[in-house]
């Protein structure tokens, strides 16, 4: 039988084989789960492994606020169902930011750092949207 929390149990194994000098390492912390950890939980156990970035799926309200203040580095991704309706119009591209990347960037907010790929997919959104 399969631990019902093995993707804990894998991020904790591969949190101890990593030092907490390897800045570069990160954390993909997706919210498709069945027994989801607190926010909370996730943060810390985050920042006692020495994890400086992280990369989520979609702008989860308390995982962003847990995130506040911490000086983890955050990726957000645009969430799949979100995708034809920001290529097909340049104002939900724009509330998509604002609600979601901006909203967070206050002095002990979040640190969002964008990808180079989301920011050229907005780009090209914003100059050529889709029809």
């Amino acid at each position: 039988m399969v631990p019902k929390c093995g993707h804990l149990v894998a991020l904790l194994v591969f949190s101890t084989l990593v030092s907490s000098g390897s800045a570069w390492v990160g954390v993909n912390w997706g919210t498709m789960a069945t027994h989801q950890l607190p926010p909370e939980k996730v943060v810390k156990m985050l920042k006692e492994n020495g994890f400086t970035k992280v990369k989520l799926f979609d702008a989860d309200e308390l995982i962003m606020a847990a995130l506040a203040g911490t000086h983890i580095q955050v990726m957000v991704a645009i969430p799949n169902n979100m995708l034809e309706k920001i290529s097909n119009s340049p104002e939900a591209a724009d509330s998509w930011v604002y609600d979601n990347v901006k909203s967070y960037l206050f002095n002990g907010g979040v640190k969002i750092k964008l990808s180079t790929v989301l920011l050229y997919y907005l780009e090209i959104i914003l100059i050529f949207p889709f029809s």
